[in-house]
């Protein structure tokens, strides 16, 4: 008869109990057994490496035990040629158990188990079990332990075999929970915390980053492809920037002036006001949902606007870059009145598409005058527009056609503008630019200050993009500080530009208000970057509020989901190349493949390990124990890690979001090359720290990867880590220490139920599939 067994060299009160048993067993029991201990131990000859425990074995094969227990009543058997039933199945044992597990055992709770015990028998079973794992878990607690006279003189009797033990096993006991603890390494950059009350202003030697998303016009309730296509993108740009610290204003706002507003008005029976005030609530609770994080959200029906749209108006009118002509219109003898590009129809002179709208088509993308349409219509009663004579200002586009040119050039390369942006702006450029229409016969709108125009506002779309301007201004009375320069030097004022829109929108931002801004003659911080969208398509046609087809803002909300995976998905599915399409299907499996099983898996699996296994506390580790990280993982990481920032500083966003997955990916699969599981903790302790200290700060590192996509989710994560947010990071590194306390687990995402892809599909006019 032979037998096999382990000195757990780990630091929890139920492997010391395990190698007190053990010992004290091996040593009343059978003395041959504890001299092979020490013998093997001090000469290393039976240290099994692969477990990183001793291994000790018999010279008789194919006989192991491995449960401490069952060992202590084996040698009893063996010392005494019996094998007592009733020592076997002893009452305690269930007890001693739950105490050790539970890390806790009281006063009174002692008393309990050893009040049976009168005198002391090192070779009982029974006191050698409870004795060992009482000692296990109270040794350090002198006051606790001198209550009990048994105890310490069981102790006494025993004290070489517990030295013996003592120094041979790793005495880490795991420490108590304390919910407080935090450990960082001290060069840890958290995302800066700012004054609520403190304008932000551009700072000198710091980068300074003015953001912008198309101003979404406020007669309607944006849908799924404009929430992306502008202020989605924009903040999920934003949010990146302020993560890395950098000094950072996000505005936006409603743009409110305009014949379709006057129309919109018409048609609801309110005025102009009204209809604005209704739709500015609308479109800010949406955004609000959706997590978009403005620094300041306005409008253009201001004071502010009036003045600085006119300041600029006349700067262009004194500097010679407007001119009188009389403009043919397109008037409704319907309703009696002017229309609005926009609101003229017919079929695109270009690519015959039926529906092109009067300034632009959005088939071809063409940019258009409504005497071009073939066959027009008016769009509200269908009626047959008319042409009427009208005395207007124009802007000179074609005298700043070559400052914009060269302008264009230089931004267009050192910004990086998107592959659609320079390709628009260069169409412009090739044919020429001609005299534009910048007034309007209208009410609802900017007042042209020139007396004899007095009846005219300023057109919208020359009015509405200095809307960012009179928005910043309306935010703080240092607007000028975001917007322009004192003169080349100013390097105080180094402020670049970026600006997010749908494609549709890019001339007005390349070619009109940038030469709008040289015109004036002041110093611009002129645009840097322009990042642009094509169209998201819904289920394989267009979204249409007027036929319920397509997922609208408020739509979003009521489908229960929260705003994280809706953000998720829409920046996975996001445009940049070339048109994309919405799908119910997808947008179910990419909640329950991806997120569920990706980043939720990755969370979940480590903070529930070191919760069961160390108390919710990060032990003490080495990363030179996890050799596996060292050689592959740590340059796999931060590769990604260079390659998502990349992705991000270029606004490449749908590819960052797919990189920061790629990061969490890497993470599910270090857990799974190391062997994060039971065996590894109890037979590998050493790796097992490592493992644990390395990963938790991949979880980390992914919160901070993913919280410009899903802040909520980020915000979940560091409270479950019990940290601050981490600002995203150049390189990967141990940010959380050992003794941290992090807090208990918390499902990040739910699954959908499939059930409900056919629901949503008929409610909100999808295609069957």
């Amino acid at each position: 008869m032979s037998y096999s067994l382990y000195l757990n060299k780990d630091s929890t009160p139920i492997a010391l109990a395990d190698n007190l048993k053990i010992a004290i067993s091996s040593h009343e029991l059978n003395n041959k057994l504890y001299n092979s201990i020490i013998t093997d131990l001090f000469d290393n000859s039976s240290i099994n490496n692969s477990k990183n425990a001793i291994l000790l074995d018999s010279k008789h094969p194919n006989f192991h035990l491995f449960h401490s227990n069952t060992i202590v009543k084996y040698l009893k058997a063996l010392s005494t040629s019996t094998f007592d039933k009733d020592l076997v199945y002893l009452n305690i044992e269930s007890k001693l158990y739950s105490y050790l597990k539970n890390n806790k055992i009281n006063e009174s709770e002692i008393n309990e188990l050893i009040s049976s015990f009168n005198d002391i028998n090192t070779k009982d079973i029974a006191q050698i079990i409870t004795f060992s794992s009482i000692y296990a878990l109270i040794r350090s607690n002198d006051d606790l332990l001198s209550k009990f006279k048994w105890l310490n003189d069981f102790k006494s009797k025993v004290q070489p075999v517990i030295d013996f033990v003592f120094k041979n096993t790793q005495l880490k006991r795991i420490p108590q929970i304390n919910n407080n603890k935090t450990n960082f390494k001290s060069n840890t950059k958290f995302i800066k915390k700012l004054n609520e009350n403190e304008k932000l202003k551009p700072i000198k030697g710091e980068r300074n980053i003015l953001i912008t998303s198309a101003l979404p016009y406020v007669n309607n309730v944006p849908h799924l492809g404009n929430i992306v296509g502008s202020v989605l993108s924009a903040d999920i740009f934003s949010r990146y920037c302020k993560d890395r610290n950098y000094n950072t204003l996000f505005i936006c706002g409603t743009d409110e002036y305009g014949t379709a507003t006057e129309t919109k008005a018409l048609e609801d029976k309110v005025t102009p006001k009204e209809l604005c005030d209704k739709y500015h609530k609308i479109h800010k609770e949406v955004y609000e949902w959706f997590k978009i994080g403005f620094d300041y959200f306005g409008r253009t029906t201001t004071e502010k606007q009036t003045e600085i749209a006119q300041d600029i108006f006349m700067k262009l009118y004194n500097n010679g870059y407007l001119e009188e002509q009389v403009m043919r219109q397109l008037y409704c003898p319907e309703h009696n009145g002017y229309l609005a590009d926009r609101y003229v129809e017919g079929e695109c002179p270009k690519c015959s598409y039926e529906d092109a709208r009067g300034d632009q088509c959005d088939k071809c993308g063409n940019l258009l005058d409504p005497f071009e349409l073939i066959n027009p219509r008016c769009k509200l009663d269908n009626a047959t527009p008319i042409p009427k004579d009208s005395k207007h200002i124009f802007l000179s586009l074609d005298k700043l056609e070559p400052e914009l040119k060269e302008w264009v050039e230089k931004s267009s390369n050192e910004g990086k503008w998107s592959k659609n942006a320079k390709t628009i702006t260069n169409s412009w450029l090739k044919e020429g630019l001609k005299p534009r229409c910048i007034t309007r016969d209208l009410v609802w709108g900017t007042p042209v200050p020139l007396d004899d125009f007095k009846d005219k506002v300023l057109y919208v779309w020359f009015d509405a993009t200095i809307g960012y301007v009179s928005i910043t201004a309306n935010y703080t009375d240092d607007w000028k500080k975001w917007w322009k320069k004192e003169n080349d030097e100013d390097i105080e004022n180094d402020v670049k530009l970026y600006q997010f829109m749908g494609k549709d929108n890019v001339p007005f931002h390349t070619v009109v208000f940038p030469s709008t801004e040289i015109g004036t003659r002041d110093n611009w911080n002129l645009l840097h970057h322009l990042n642009t969208t094509e169209y998201l398509q819904y289920e394989g046609g267009k979204f249409s509020k007027s036929r319920n087809v397509g997922v609208f803002g408020n739509n979003a909300k009521d489908t229960g989901i929260s705003p994280s995976i809706w953000r998720y998905y829409l920046a996975s599915v996001r445009p940049e190349n070339q048109d994309s399409q919405f799908s119910w299907t997808e947008f179910v499996t990419k909640n329950n493949s991806e997120l569920l099983s990706n980043l939720g898996n990755f969370v979940n699996r480590i903070v529930k390990f070191v919760n069961a296994k160390y108390n919710g506390v990060i032990p003490n580790f080495k990363i030179e124990n996890c050799p596996n990280y060292i050689e592959t993982a740590k340059d796999e990481i931060n590769s990604l890690l260079s390659t998502f920032i990349d992705d991000m500083e270029n606004s490449r966003l749908r590819k960052g979001l797919e990189t920061a997955m790629q990061i969490s990916s890497r993470g599910n699969l270090f857990l799974q090359e190391n062997k994060l599981d039971n065996s590894t903790y109890e037979n590998q302790p050493e790796k097992a720290d490592a493992i644990v200290g390395i990963g938790i700060n991949l979880v980390y590192l992914v919160s901070s990867v993913i919280g410009p996509y899903m802040p909520d989710i980020r915000d979940k994560i560091v409270e479950i880590l019990n940290a601050n947010k981490l600002s995203i990071p150049d390189e990967f590194d141990m940010w959380i220490q050992p003794g941290h306390c992090i807090g208990k687990p918390q499902y990040l995402f739910n699954r959908i139920d499939e059930k409900n892809i056919e629901e949503w599909r008929n409610k909100y006019g999808g295609a069957k599939e």
